[in-house]
């Protein structure tokens, strides 16, 4: 292990299949989207400290190379209120309390991607 050396952000790389549809469907999340300037079929999207990228991918097959990310929340049920609200494609799962320590639910997107949501207990 190197001195010194500090791991400062991670931005998970999801694949999508429309990169247009897919931007739509993180705005009406409540994400800032960009879309990159360069000729890749790229974006980016941000909501308060988080960052996704999403590659527009014509070899992405949902049932075979999905990809997870874990979002750490303040408030769970706030959030699952408001994505419930936004009536984004994909399928949105109920908030529960689990047996470590988060209330936590789950949102799978039409890319296949699986979004974890959780908040601390208490």
């Amino acid at each position: 292990m190197a001195d010194g050396v500090v791991f400062e952000r991670v931005a998970p790389v999801v694949p999508v299949r429309d990169l247009d549809a897919a931007m739509e469907r993180y705005r009406r999340l409540g994400f800032a989207v960009r879309a990159y300037e360069g000729g890749a079929r790229y974006a980016f999207v941000e909501r308060d400290g988080v960052s996704l990228h999403l590659n527009e991918w014509a070899g992405h097959d949902p049932g075979v190379t999905g990809a997870v990310v874990y979002l750490y929340v303040s408030d769970a049920d706030a959030l699952h209120g408001e994505w419930a609200a936004a009536d984004a494609p994909g399928r949105l799962g109920r908030p529960q309390d689990t047996e470590y320590g988060l209330r936590e639910f789950a949102y799978v997107d039409p890319d296949g991607t699986l979004h974890r949501i959780g908040s601390p207990l208490g």
